[in-house]
C-alpha cells in the first residue's frame, strides 16, 4: 500500500466526491501523525471533506485511525462499568463537574478527559483548576489509581492521547474547516474512544451560544456521533439540549465550581440540575447500574440527598491534590473577585431573551476566558445571580451580578451586559 500511496490522488478523489477506502484513510493518518505528510496536503484533504463530506464508514475509519495514532486506555480490570459524557460546549456549562461524582456514587466509574475553554466557551479543566492545588495533569497510572479508588477522575488530554487529532484540530482552526460534521465527529470520538469508557453520552448543544445553531445541524452531529460510537462497539446515547441562554445562574470558573457544589448538595438552579440528571440517567442504564430510567433517576436523587455524591466529589478533589474543603465551604477556598457590581433592570417586565453569546463575551472581557490559547485566566471573575428567560423583574432589580478585577472594569461592561437581555 505504501509504495502506491500518492497523496494528491486521494485529495482529488475526495474533491470529486469519491469515497475513500479504509486503507487510504489509515495510511493517510499514519503518515500525517509521524510527519511524513505535510500540513498543506492535510489542509487540502480537510477542505475536500468539508465540501464533500464522508460516509458513516469513512468517518468511522478516520476516527479509529486517529484514535490509534497514540495511547489507548483499558479499564477491563476495574470491576465495574465505565461511562463518560461529552458536551459540545456552551456558556455556564459546568455539568461535568457534578455529573462525574454523582454517577460514580451510583456505581459506574467515570474516567473523564476534558478540555479547556477558548474564546467565550468555558472549559471544565479551567473551572477545576480554580480549586487551589487541583492537578489536571495526571499520567495514565495515577489517572487509573484515582478512578479505582474514588470512582471518578477528571483530567486533561495527554500528549499521547490521539496526537493526530491534536495536529489536525490546530490545522482546521486556521483553515476554515472546523464546521465539518465528519471532522468534528472524528475529533471528539478519537479522544473519547482512546479513553476506553464502555458507555458514552453526548450532550449536543443547540442555539445562539452553541457551535450548532440550528436543530437540524445539532441532530445531524448527534446522529453522526452515535453511529461512529456504536460502530466502534460502545453503548451510546445523545441528547440535544438548548444553549440560547446560559446554563444555570453563573458563568466564570470559580463561580461555576460553587454552583456545582450547590447541585451536589441537592439544590442549584433547576435547569442545570435537571440537565445533570438527564445526562446521568443513560450513563447508569447503559452501564448496568439501573434497569430503566425511573430507577436510575431515583438512585441519582438518593445519592444527592444522602450526601454521597458530594462526598465523592470531595474525595476526587483531594486525590488530585485539591483542597477538599471546597465541598463544604467553597466561598472560603475559591478565589474571590475584588469588585462586585449588580446590573439593574432598566424597566419592569418578563425576560424573553438572555443571550448566551453576549454573556459569554462579557465573561471573556472580564478576564474569565482566553482570547488566545496562551492567555492566563482570572479564575475569580464572571457573572452570578443571572436571571432567566420567563422570570419577571421590577425596574431597578438586579438582572445579574458582575464579579470583576475592578469596579471600573465592571461598569464599562454594563451596556454590553444589558444588551444581552430582552423583555417581552
Amino acid at each position: 500500500m505504501a509504495d502506491e500511496f500518492v497523496p494528491q490522488w486521494i485529495i482529488e478523489k475526495k474533491r470529486d466526491g469519491g469515497a475513500l477506502a479504509e486503507g487510504e484513510i489509515r495510511e493517510w493518518i499514519a503518515r500525517y501523525a509521524d510527519g511524513r505528510l505535510p500540513d498543506y496536503q492535510m489542509a487540502a484533504l480537510a477542505m475536500a471533506v468539508y465540501w464533500r463530506g464522508m460516509s458513516a464508514d469513512e468517518t468511522l475509519w478516520l476516527t479509529d485511525a486517529m484514535m490509534r495514532s497514540g495511547d489507548t486506555l483499558s479499564w477491563s480490570g476495574l470491576g465495574r462499568a465505565t461511562a463518560d459524557k461529552h458536551s459540545t460546549g456552551g456558556i455556564g456549562d459546568k455539568l461535568s463537574i457534578p455529573l462525574a461524582p454523582l454517577v460514580a456514587a451510583c456505581g459506574v466509574a467515570v474516567p473523564m478527559i476534558s478540555g479547556r475553554g477558548l474564546g467565550i466557551t468555558g472549559g471544565t479543566l479551567d473551572k477545576l483548576e480554580s480549586i487551589p492545588g487541583y492537578d489536571t495533569h495526571l499520567d495514565n497510572a495515577r489517572f487509573r489509581a484515582v478512578v479505582d479508588r474514588v470512582g471518578c477522575s477528571i483530567i486533561g488530554q495527554t500528549d499521547r492521547l490521539a496526537p493526530a487529532d491534536r495536529k489536525l484540530y490546530a490545522l482546521r482552526d486556521v483553515t476554515g474547516t472546523v464546521p465539518s460534521i465528519p471532522l468534528i465527529t472524528a475529533s471528539i470520538l478519537s479522544k473519547k474512544l482512546a479513553e476506553g469508557a464502555d458507555v458514552l453520552v453526548f450532550d449536543v448543544k443547540c442555539g445562539a451560544g452553541a457551535f450548532m445553531k440550528t436543530p437540524a445541524r445539532a441532530r445531524a452531529l448527534a446522529d453522526s456521533l452515535l453511529a461512529v460510537a456504536r460502530g466502534a462497539g460502545r453503548k451510546a446515547e445523545a441528547l440535544v439540549t438548548p444553549m440560547d441562554q446560559p446554563v444555570g445562574r453563573t458563568a466564570g470558573n470559580a463561580l461555576e465550581i460553587a454552583e456545582s457544589v450547590e447541585i451536589l448538595r441537592g439544590g442549584g438552579p433547576a435547569d442545570a440540575r435537571s440537565l445533570v440528571l438527564d445526562l446521568a440517567v443513560p450513563m447508569l442504564v447503559l452501564g448496568g447500574a439501573a434497569p430503566d430510567a425511573p430507577a436510575a433517576r431515583a438512585l441519582l436523587e438518593s445519592k444527592l440527598a444522602s450526601g454521597a455524591a458530594l462526598e465523592t466529589f470531595s474525595r476526587m478533589v483531594e486525590a488530585q491534590g485539591g483542597d477538599p474543603r471546597v465541598a463544604d465551604a467553597p466561598e472560603k477556598v475559591l478565589p474571590q473577585a475584588p469588585a462586585v457590581l449588580d446590573v439593574p433592570a432598566p424597566r419592569a417586565g418578563t425576560l424573553s431573551r438572555v443571550d448566551a453569546d453576549g454573556i459569554g463575551r462579557a465573561v471573556l472581557l472580564l478576564g474569565g476566558g482566553r482570547r488566545a490559547v496562551t492567555d492566563a485566566i482570572d479564575f475569580s471573575v464572571g457573572v452570578s445571580r443571572l436571571r432567566k428567560v420567563g422570570e419577571t423583574v421590577a425596574s431597578g432589580e438586579p438582572l445579574v451580578r458582575l464579579h470583576a478585577r475592578s469596579r471600573a472594569e465592571a461598569e464599562a461592561l454594563v451596556p454590553q451586559v444589558l444588551a444581552a437581555f430582552s423583555f417581552a
